[in-house]
């Protein structure tokens, strides 16, 4: 019996094709992932996620969509929203305002972003941003950069907070990223294998603080593409030290798991290896992770039987029938209790609406 739907998948273009369709109806598919080329309009954008909740409604809508350099939507009325650096800069700003102190302001603007962010997603039909990022920022990360409120923890902690306040208030979920911490490495783990060389305590005492600080209120975690080398060889999101012992055990996190994109070429990477997507998700899952991400696989033009995601479901499907696979249903419960929370507003009320409208006038 099935009873986990562990893989989000992606879709090709701005309405649902025949294999989409298929591939939405496997008993294992959790959840869609949506990218900028998914993206037209807010009509499109809605009909399509009308679309893929007709086909099931339990299916996780999710998108990256945090703001500055990483967000999806753009046009047609979605607010062009800071990176989320530019928080960590008003938290510094002048404390002689009479709009309070700066550190009251950016705990305000947080809360207003999170809220203008997870309402207009929601006003069209998405369930979760894959937001915030709780990574530092040491200064050497190309990749994360000002998508980092900041590179002190407990700033980190108390602007990611007010942004989940936020999102919370529009009836959104949240994701952390990326445990334990992607800030201090150079390689972008997109395109190669990062390692942090410091010691256990170290990224305790620094990176991860943040998700220690955040257990009673983060709902989901995706861990770093990332070797941690005095930790475990193995990198965060296929660490049972990792996922298991630091973030379940000695962090009493509760909420789901994602993997990282497993199409990264840090994704599949083992012990000198190059891992399969199958043998990859395999191993995310036995690490502690609930659901695993097959990203940018959806190609136009090349979406047939044999292509990634379909060796993905149909490979974890026969591993689920050998034994080398067991479903969970508490990780079936973390995937279901990340769905939009509320009804969302349709677009036109949200304009008008009084809290929306205030929010706006926070922004950075």
């Amino acid at each position: 019996m099935i009873n986990q739907c562990p893989i989000i998948i992606d879709i090709a273009g701005l309405t649902l094709t025949k294999i989409d369709v298929k591939r939405l109806l496997h008993p294992l598919t959790g959840g869609v992932i949506l990218f900028t080329r998914n993206w037209q309009s807010r009509e499109q954008l809605s009909s399509l996620c009308r679309d893929i909740k007709r086909i099931r409604s339990d299916l996780l809508i999710c998108v990256d969509h945090e703001g500055g350099r990483v967000q999806r939507f753009k046009t047609d009325g979605f607010t062009h929203l800071p990176p989320m650096g530019a928080l960590g800069v008003m938290w510094h700003s002048d404390t002689n305002s009479r709009e309070g102190s700066g550190a009251l302001r950016a705990m305000n603007a947080a809360t207003a972003c999170g809220y203008v962010l997870a309402a207009e997603l929601r006003a069209c039909g998405v369930d979760l941003s894959f937001t915030p990022v709780l990574d530092l920022d040491w200064g050497t990360s190309g990749v994360i950069g000002d998508r980092a409120f900041h590179k002190d923890p407990r700033v980190v902690s108390v602007l990611s907070k007010s942004l989940m306040h936020g999102l919370l208030k529009a009836g959104m979920a949240n994701c952390g990223k990326h445990f334990p911490g992607h800030g201090y490495v150079r390689a972008d783990s997109h395109v190669d294998i990062p390692v942090d060389n410091r010691t256990l305590s170290e990224i305790l005492s620094k990176d991860a603080w943040p998700y220690e600080d955040l257990n009673t209120v983060l709902t989901s975690v995706m861990p770093a593409h990332v070797v941690y080398e005095l930790v475990d060889k193995r990198p965060a999101g296929f660490s049972k030290v990792w996922l298991e012992d630091v973030l379940r055990a000695q962090m009493k996190f509760q909420g789901a798991i994602f993997s990282d994109d497993l199409s990264m070429a840090g994704a599949r990477q083992l012990d000198g290896k190059e891992l399969t997507f199958l043998q990859a998700a395999l191993h995310a899952l036995a690490a502690g992770c609930d659901m695993v991400l097959l990203c940018n696989q959806s190609i136009e033009g090349k979406l047939s039987l044999g292509e990634p995601i379909d060796e993905l479901l149909e490979g974890l499907e026969k591993a689920l029938t050998d034994g080398q696979w067991s479903p969970r249903g508490v990780s079936e419960d973390r995937r279901l209790s990340l769905l939009g929370r509320t009804d969302p507003q349709n677009w036109s009320d949200l304009m008008t609406d009084p809290q929306y409208i205030h929010a706006l006038t926070l922004l950075p």
